[in-house]
């Protein structure tokens, strides 16, 4: 996806029509955050960047990029002094940068610990996507790297901020489908050969880390426990050169204390829509998909009369924009974000568990 300054117009227009747009900082007597995006990626261009271009939070305002070019032409959309474009050797230089306030990272994974710590570093709160890491050890220093700055960390759960996930959660803790009883998530996609994801020294692991973490996250917020159990299995089927360092199916499941069993299916291999369906003794509910960008569907059955059908008013890419607000209302208001380093961390320790129940090298 490529934006032009008229798409730009034009999703300004959306965001101004939205019942979801985010309150104008001039309510919070704050400057916007100035953002550093460190990755020129596919999540970055097409998705961060113009969610925050649609937020009255935030501006991006300085780019770290290895490809010069590229990041000329995204400084001139959106507005980036030349002056505040920095590759890997030079980024700790944004320290001096007083327009810098947060740094988003979208970079590999195994490169997330070593740029969040330079950006605590450098002074800066920090936005990192998931996984965290790629093992518990880097997600726990990278937290330290964080508190010692008295810098925020936010790991970029963006499902955990939108309207119809938040629906499900509260649907089930206030007991409208009573006690529940078992939990179904998927996600996956048929991966292209040579994508840097099939290499385990940059992604550390395979479906798992990429996608699977939806539905291992997603398990955890909607019983609001944690998992006490766990049982696993991996499996490489195709054998055709893709898997060599990594696994390309797996397949878990988490009992909690409650007695809930999760059961989650994740894979390289062909599509899997991602979605969750939870049943509990009085009714169920799915949402599929449930881990897009947009387009977000809740569908269920409470007894016999009350039907639940809804679509996420949330477009793309606002969901990115409503992550990027509250990353800075937290900033603004000294408070902990809604994921912290913390639920990165845990994440990352049950993903090492979940390896480990299948055979693997753990994290």
């Amino acid at each position: 996806m490529t934006l032009t300054r008229r798409d730009f117009s034009r999703l300004a227009g959306l965001a101004t029509a939205s019942a979801f747009v985010p309150s104008a900082h001039g309510q919070t007597g704050q400057h916007p955050i100035g953002w550093c995006v460190v990755g020129l990626g596919r999540i970055s261009m097409d998705h961060f960047m113009p969610g925050v271009k649609l937020s009255q939070k935030g501006k991006i305002v300085a780019l770290v990029s290895g490809h010069r070019d590229k990041a000329e032409k995204q400084a001139t959309l959106y507005g980036v002094s030349q002056s505040a474009i920095y590759n890997y050797d030079n980024m700790d230089a944004i320290r001096d940068n007083k327009e810098i306030d947060a740094v988003y990272i979208a970079l590999p994974n195994s490169m997330h610990a070593e740029y969040t710590i330079r950006s605590a570093k450098a002074g800066k709160h920090v936005l990192c996507e998931k996984p965290m890491a790629t093992s518990v050890a880097d997600a726990k220093a990278m937290i330290e790297a964080s508190k010692a700055a008295n810098r925020k960390l936010m790991i970029a759960y963006r499902c955990q901020f939108d309207p119809l996930h938040i629906k499900a959660i509260e649907m089930i803790r206030s007991g409208q489908l009573g006690q529940i009883q078992g939990i179904e998530s998927a996600f996956g996609f048929n991966i292209q050969p040579g994508e840097w994801r099939l290499d385990r020294k940059l992604a550390g692991g395979g479906p798992l880390m990429d996608v699977g973490i939806y539905c291992l996250n997603a398990s955890r917020y909607l019983t609001g426990e944690e998992p006490q159990e766990i049982k696993a299995y991996s499996s490489v089927i195709d054998h055709d050169g893709r898997f060599n360092t990594v696994e390309e199916n797996v397949s878990w499941t988490m009992k909690f204390p409650s007695g809930i069993v999760a059961a989650c299916n994740t894979t390289y291999g062909g599509n899997m829509n991602g979605y969750f369906r939870v049943h509990g003794a009085k009714g169920a509910i799915e949402m599929l998909p449930a881990f897009n960008y947009d387009g977000m569907h809740l569908a269920g059955q409470i007894g016999r009369d009350q039907k639940i059908d809804e679509l996420s008013p949330v477009r793309e890419p606002m969901e990115f924009t409503r992550q990027a607000d509250h990353f800075a209302d937290c900033v603004w208001n000294d408070r902990t974000p809604k994921t912290p380093g913390e639920e990165g961390l845990r994440d990352m320790e049950l993903m090492s568990e979940i390896y480990q129940a299948a055979g693997l090298p753990g994290l």
